[in-house]
């Protein structure tokens, strides 16, 4: 959008905002409210808030389906030089990558800090979608892309979220077609609701089982879509919710956030991410020679803290004095003790350990470093393969 003024009063109410440098999304009218608390990702308005209890919301995850408006951005690259960038800029080995299948990759730097994540997605042979989290990075793929025959452009696709266990109940009523069999987890597939043209994978930031929809028509009417899918999933639970409860879900699932949880000060090795990095794929990327001189160890887990919910820029304290801080946390319903991510200055063998929890109020709170994810280390709940008893 670039109207200097946005009106959506569609919704009751009017909220004035500037999208001169900043984009909005196309879904937000059908239920932008005044009670909206709105932030800004990868250069994208998004509602954080909307004035509902994120604890319900947050139980209507675990047990049913709910409906998420994300700001996540996907970049396409294509051309017979696609695969030849994405290999130097990313540090996995993505040969393997077949046409309707998708993968996490990191990219850095020089140095071996990381710069971006997300998730890469292989349309065709020549084309493929990456899905950056918040954070500057086509800039850097143009320029890394000079001389190669590639095209790089933004298809301004905004995707939906659908996640929950009851999520694949509601993709049939959803498509105008069959839903994707088999749909496996990471699978991408091409789809319609109404005619319009969609991608639709099987990908999430909750650690929920799910399923996104990215819209591939310019001409889409998205407040009447979006009242659609609502209309349309209501039958099998369907809601919609703000990311209150996305935020929780994804610190329980540890699902690390760019330039928040990680930033190029730290190697995916310190942000515990070293096994997608692979040092021996067959071409040189970008950061190899740094990230193989680079500590292997992480400086990246979990604190509990029994009484309170720290969240970020809280410190942790160790035998009397400061060893780190909380990049995110909240409360767990389900664990029923407060969480947060913990960035350590150093490495160690920190899990077990007991801590000290230094809110930013400058109140103390015992706490336990514990290990990544907080509970489902084997990701059976995104798989499908087993529900936690909610």
């Amino acid at each position: 959008m670039t109207a200097a003024t946005l009106n959506y009063a569609e919704s009751h109410s009017v909220v004035r905002l500037s999208s001169k440098r900043f984009d909005m999304s196309p879904w937000m009218p059908a239920y932008l409210t005044d009670r909206a608390v709105l932030g800004v990702y990868s250069r994208r308005f998004y509602a954080l808030g909307i004035g509902d209890d994120p604890t319900g919301d947050y139980w209507r995850l675990r047990r049913g389906a709910v409906l998420y408006d994300v700001p996540e951005r996907p970049i396409e690259i294509s051309g017979p030089d696609a695969y030849a960038l994405l290999d130097r800029v990313l540090c996995r080995d993505i040969s393997k990558l077949r046409p309707g299948r998708a993968t996490y990759a990191i990219a850095c730097n020089e140095r071996g800090g990381v710069l971006m994540d997300g998730v890469l997605m292989k349309l065709g042979d020549e084309r493929y979608w990456y899905v950056l989290a918040d954070g500057e990075f086509l800039p850097w793929l143009e320029a890394h892309a000079l001389g190669m025959d590639v095209a790089i452009r933004d298809p301004d696709s905004w995707v939906l979220q659908v996640q929950g266990p009851r999520s694949l109940d509601v993709l049939p009523d959803l498509l105008d077609g069959p839903a994707p069999e088999p749909f496996r987890y990471f699978s991408v597939h091409e789809a319609a609701i109404d005619g319009h043209p969609f991608l639709v994978s099987r990908t999430g930031w909750t650690g929920e089982m799910g399923f996104e929809l990215y819209p591939l028509s310019p001409d889409l009417d998205g407040p009447a879509m979006f009242r659609r899918i609502l209309a349309r999933g209501e039958a099998r639970g369907l809601v919609f919710a703000s990311l209150e409860s996305m935020g929780v879900r994804r610190i329980e699932a540890a699902i690390m956030d760019n330039s928040t949880d990680m930033n190029p000060s730290m190697t995916p090795y310190d942000a515990g991410l070293g096994r997608f990095v692979d040092l021996d794929k067959a071409a040189g990327f970008i950061g190899r020679a740094a990230l193989g001189n680079a500590p292997k160890g992480s400086r990246f887990f979990g604190v509990t803290c029994p009484t309170a919910a720290p969240l970020a820029g809280c410190t942790i304290g160790w035998r009397g004095r400061a060893v780190g801080e909380t990049t995110a946390g909240a409360w767990s319903p389900y664990l029923e003790t407060g969480i947060a991510f913990a960035r350590f200055d150093e490495t160690d063998a920190w899990v077990g350990r007991s801590v000290t929890v230094t809110l930013t109020d400058g109140s103390e709170h015992a706490g336990e470093v514990v290990a990544l994810p907080f509970y489902d280390a084997d990701k059976k709940i995104p798989r499908g393969l087993t529900v936690a008893n909610v």
